[in-house]
């Protein structure tokens, strides 16, 4: 089978004759971090993941758009449509908090509202008010439940728009998931009157960061190697810097990044603030809490590891039969947007090219393609361009679409961490999804073990999926709770 191209992603035209209908993905749900609403809107900086905010289709607000005491500033809010889908209990068993009980600044609060975050997750009624206090912070969340917001409130809130320097810090693993938080971030500022967002992740021009740091810049969203290379080269001053995020920390203190993470933390002041989140926390985070962390306040909202909202099922197969098994579900599952996860690039490529070939539109993603390539189909995607998605674990890390309704385990993981981080992508902010996991006979210890590990139950799949248990349409909109 000869391989998909990486620069020209097809999209086919999607036949009528299986669950995934023609015409465009229904949109659904807002980033992570709030309880739905807008959709993030595509940004002029597809082809670079280094961007400064209010330079794009959003004009700065000026002074004169102050608003004053009195005023009924909610009136003229440019709200996103409400959210009607039923939620989990992991976002909705709060203890009844608004966000104006955290005394933000209006301009942030307006932001808030108008990302159609409505009221606090637990992960952000936990984080908001311990963050503002300036006290470290080691948090355990689920995946998708609003961890972004739980730091960027607080972060922005503590912003000093007198002080030209950089003051806040958000380091992030992979380069999907620094866009996808300062997408977040210039969103949620937009009203603050002239906060500076950049972000900034290996693959791209060095020399336009530099370029853009010798402007001000008050945030920057980094991957680790991209912004200790610009702290060495002094182009990145980081002195000032009174908050550091490590957003899925349990991957920056692995083996990969954590001298980096060291390194960055020897330019930084003795007296800075760290916010580690993560779903996972294993012992080279208890390490690193151990060295850098000033009697951190500890947050634990993890009684069970798995997202309520995902249904899990397997299907025992061959691998001859893998293809065969992906086109039965295609034409019986109801998808809005899928993600389709494989254990190498070349096993990516090859099957993209498969479902396009079936008559579906797909496209893929993995590490080896080009930055702008990945880019392009992050964004698109996003966008509801395409129903289906191809990847490697590249897209497990925080990445929040909430049109994924369906993920799917072409190859199963062998590390429980890896399961939990995949069927994430599903059932984001308590709503729900399903997880099916095609597994071979060599899979099937590793089934078991990720089982006992999480405390998870993955049924065999049945003849036919009660379309309730992932379609948001099979429930009334009256906005009630799904209790699980």
């Amino acid at each position: 089978m000869s391989t998909a191209r990486t620069e020209n992603p097809v999209i086919l035209g999607l036949s009528s004759q299986n669950g995934q209908l023609r015409g465009s993905v229904k949109p659904a749900g807002g980033p992570s971090g709030g309880g739905g609403g807008a959709q993030l809107q595509p940004t002029s900086q597809v082809k670079s993941s280094s961007t400064i905010n209010n330079g794009s289709s959003q004009p700065m607000p000026t002074a004169n758009t102050v608003i004053k005491p009195g005023d009924d500033w909610k009136k003229n809010l440019k709200l996103p449509p409400k959210d009607m889908r039923m939620k989990t209990s992991d976002v909705t068993a709060t203890k009844g908090n608004e966000f104006e009980d955290y005394c933000l600044k209006r301009e942030l609060l307006m932001g808030i509202f108008e990302m159609g975050w409505e009221k606090p997750s637990p992960i952000q009624e936990e984080s908001i008010p311990i963050a503002l206090s300036g006290r470290d912070i080691l948090a355990r969340a689920k995946n998708g439940t609003g961890k972004s917001g739980a730091y960027l409130i607080p972060l922005l809130e503590r912003i000093d728009l007198k002080k030209d320097c950089i003051q806040a810090l958000v380091i992030v693993p992979t380069r999907e998931l620094a866009l996808q938080v300062s997408q977040i971030c210039i969103q949620v500022s937009k009203h603050m009157g002239g906060v500076k967002v950049m972000a900034t992740t290996g693959g791209t021009n060095l020399r336009d960061d530099i370029m853009r740091l010798d402007e001000t810049v008050h945030v920057v969203i980094a991957t680790p190697g991209r912004i200790l290379d610009l702290i060495k080269k002094g182009v990145a001053k980081v002195d000032q810097v009174q908050m550091i995020v490590l957003d899925e920390a349990d991957k920056l203190l692995s083996q990969d990044f954590v001298q980096m993470m060291e390194e960055i933390l020897s330019f930084l002041s003795k007296q800075r603030q760290i916010l580690l989140y993560s779903a996972t926390f294993p012992l080279s985070v208890q390490k690193f809490m151990g060295s850098h962390l000033q009697k951190p306040y500890e947050i634990n909202l993890m009684e069970e590891l798995t997202l309520k909202g995902v249904t899990q099922y397997y299907a025992y197969v061959t691998e001859r039969q893998k293809v065969h098994c992906l086109n039965t579900l295609f034409s019986r599952l109801q998808i809005n947007q899928s993600i389709i996860f494989c254990n190498s690039s070349q096993r990516v490529e090859l099957l993209a090219k498969k479902i396009s070939q079936l008559g579906y539109s797909c496209f893929y993603i993995h590490a080896k393609m080009r930055q702008e390539h990945r880019n392009r189909v992050f964004h698109d995607f996003r966008n509801g361009l395409c129903r289906n998605l191809v990847c490697t674990d590249l897209f497990t890390r925080g990445i929040d679409i909430q049109a994924v309704n369906v993920v799917i385990n072409f190859d199963f993981p062998k590390l429980g961490e890896t399961y939990l981080h995949r069927i994430g992508r599903s059932g984001r902010f308590g709503h729900l999804g399903l997880a099916i996991n095609l597994i071979t006979y060599d899979d099937r210890f590793n089934l078991k073990g990720i089982e006992e590990q999480l405390g998870t139950e993955i049924k065999p799949i049945p003849g036919s999926i009660d379309k309730s248990l992932y379609v948001a349409e099979y429930h009334s909109e009256s906005g009630e709770e799904l209790k699980l």
